[in-house]
């Protein structure tokens, strides 16, 4: 029977069962969270950034989740350095250019800070000269480090960056380090 969980994985937790990594450091991997055995990650979240990942032993499911060709919508709760004004989200909406070429429309809006956000270890570095403030970024594409450089590329670098969901699965209800079988 197939298994698929939904893991709120913490900052500094690569998005792996096992450490590659030949540089003598004790990174925390998948494994120090989940101990179901036969389950995979299903795309990637970069060690420094928080959330929603989705594991599953359904080899299908995976390839629909991580695959760029079926454009799953991922929703992310981006914390950016400053305070974007409505032409900044509106190049969000349109594309934005980065090296790679433009990305996709996003669906980009300033929100509050999320209600059920939790604290950061270590907390990200704030100037107290510079305000931040809190986006609800959804893409639908997934390029390496995506909307880290589309908020830079508007000037509003990203200084938090959680998944809070992959299409119809959320975090909700999901603390930090835990996961929900569905």
């Amino acid at each position: 029977m197939a298994r698929t969980l939904l893991f709120n994985k913490p900052f500094n937790v690569l998005s792996q069962f096992t450490d590659r990594g030949n540089d003598g450091s004790d990174r925390q991997t998948l494994s120090d969270f989940i101990s179901v055995p036969d389950v995979y990650a299903a795309g990637r979240l970069d060690r420094d950034s928080e959330g929603l990942l989705i594991l599953t032993s359904d080899g299908k499911l995976q390839n629909r989740i991580a695959s760029p060709k079926f454009k799953l919508p991922k929703t992310y709760w981006v914390q950016v350095e400053g305070v974007p004004d409505e032409g900044a989200l509106d190049q969000l909406r349109k594309g934005v250019r980065l090296k790679d070429g433009m990305t996709l429309p996003a669906v980009a809006k300033s929100i509050a800070e999320p209600e059920a956000l939790w604290p950061r270890d270590p907390p990200i570095r704030v100037r107290k000269s510079v305000p931040d403030s809190w986006l609800e970024l959804t893409i639908s594409e997934g390029r390496n480090r995506q909307v880290r450089r589309m908020t830079a590329a508007i000037g509003y670098p990203t200084l938090r960056l959680i998944r809070y969901a992959i299409g119809d699965w959320s975090i909700d209800g999901i603390p930090p380090a835990s996961f929900r079988d569905v």
